[in-house]
């Protein structure tokens, strides 16, 4: 039986959400044993002091570029390593689609190559978000491309704030696309027990949601 706990990234990324949402959110991830919680740059230091005593390892995850991706290279670094100096483990960025879409290949890939490295040399995974809401074939094949030679950890579906969230036959083409050791994160409107189960056997490794709590003690 999949353990779902171990996959789910659990996500409080609202522009509202205040500190007591996120201690909640802490306090639900302790219980349940989640993999990763992520949360705003602003509240990295916050949660890691909420984890300071948890006998569990839980990855502390936070954002970069978030959410429309077309900020400026320099921008993105200072952000990545500002949430690596407040604890942070884990980055999820945000792919310039913008840039993408103007076909500046070479420029995404050594954009996603410097954070790549900022990230490892913190002892950090890099997650790269490339909003396949906005990607045809061709797009999503380039863009899993890109990231593969960009040496990142993951490559993450959805902000959840584009046009559509994960699909099943979209995690199913990333995974033929990508070689072994790149991870998939599906993430965007997953909010029941049996969408997280599918997206775990079309290959996702992780589940970004807000529903976890709901998705672990669904009937």
């Amino acid at each position: 039986m999949t353990d779902l706990s171990r996959y789910i990234d659990h996500t409080l990324l609202s522009p509202a959400a205040s500190e007591t949402d996120i201690r909640k959110l802490c306090e639900e991830a302790w219980v349940h044993q989640f993999k990763a919680v992520c949360v705003a740059p602003s509240y990295v230091g916050y949660t890691v002091e909420m984890f300071e005593f948890c006998p569990v390892k839980i990855e502390i995850a936070t954002v970069v570029g978030f959410p429309l991706g077309y900020s400026t290279t320099e921008t993105k670094i200072f952000e990545a390593q500002n949430a690596l100096a407040n604890g942070a483990t884990e980055l999820d960025v945000v792919m310039n689609v913008s840039r993408f879409k103007s076909m500046a290949y070479l420029s995404i890939r050594e954009e996603l190559r410097q954070l790549a490295e900022i990230a490892h040399n913190g002892n950090a995974l890099l997650k790269v978000i490339i909003e396949t809401a906005y990607l045809d074939s061709f797009e999503l094949y380039t863009a899993c491309e890109i990231c593969a030679e960009s040496k990142i950890d993951f490559v993450k579906t959805s902000t959840g704030f584009g046009a559509k969230g994960a699909e099943i036959e979209t995690v199913k083409k990333m995974r033929s696309i990508l070689p072994p050791e790149i991870k998939i994160k599906a993430s965007g409107g997953i909010k029941t027990r049996q969408q997280a189960l599918a997206f775990i056997e079309a290959g996702a490794d992780r589940i970004g949601t807000s529903s976890g709590v709901a998705i672990l003690t669904e009937g």
